[in-house]
């Protein structure tokens, strides 16, 4: 834990830094994949990923998976090879460092809190994206799992690959629960991995689709987790 208070501030201070150079978001996501590596590595953690053959590298996706350790983010980023940015709550643009990479790096900010605003953030990020196009990650359970097991899902991100046609791809992480708990400090290195599910074709869906749509994704979420 002394290594990601260490180290975030330093790789977070490049990503900024290269960022004056380009406005895209791409050094910021370069500086996530080496910060996350970094840190698996000196957490001692093997991780591995299952699936990337499912997946198009030339294509955008809204990637959702299950939540169940700050680890997550991690694997996402370590394993992902795509420009990556999350759907993440609005009050984390205030946290030093990390709000600020966040924000230069292009990620979308809702607010949980207001219906009406986070409806016009997703409408500002679809513009966003077609203007610096990248993949979008989503926890849609909203917060972490207490015991492994999965939650219902919100549905904002689920919204925005409709409006988007961004096609939706479930995935599962598995042992990261393992590794800590949370609320605690204390690191268990153990094996952890990522599933990667076929990708659904959201084009064939309207928003009037959106709870549908839900009850699928998380239906192959859980059955990525189980497999």
């Amino acid at each position: 834990m002394f290594n990601i208070f260490f180290w975030t501030p330093i790789w977070a201070t490049i990503g900024i830094v290269f960022s004056f150079f380009d406005w895209s978001g791409r050094p910021i996501a370069w500086v996530a994949k080496r910060w996350s590596k970094l840190l698996l590595s000196i957490s001692g953690i093997p991780y591995s990923v299952k699936g990337l053959d499912n997946l198009d590298s030339n294509q955008q996706y809204v990637f959702t998976s299950n939540h169940e350790s700050a680890f997550d983010i991690l694997l996402v980023f370590a394993t992902l090879p795509y420009k990556l940015v999350f759907m993440a709550k609005t009050e984390l643009r205030k946290i030093p460092f990390m709000g600020w990479a966040m924000i230069l790096g292009k990620h979308i900010f809702v607010n949980r809190k207001n219906h009406k605003v986070a409806i016009t953030s997703l409408e500002h990020a679809k513009i966003s994206l077609r203007k610096y196009p990248r993949s979008i990650m989503i926890f849609p359970e909203g917060t972490r799992s207490l015991n492994g097991k999965i939650k219902s899902f919100k549905k904002g991100g689920i919204i925005l690959a409709i409006q988007t046609g961004l096609p939706l791809v479930p995935m599962a992480v598995c042992g990261t629960i393992d590794v800590v708990k949370k609320g605690s400090f204390k690191i268990h290195p153990s094996p952890i991995s990522l599933k990667i599910g076929l990708p659904i074709d959201i084009s064939e869906y309207s928003y009037d689709d959106r709870n549908r749509v839900t009850e699928i994704l998380r239906d192959q979420v859980v059955n990525l987790k189980s497999s």
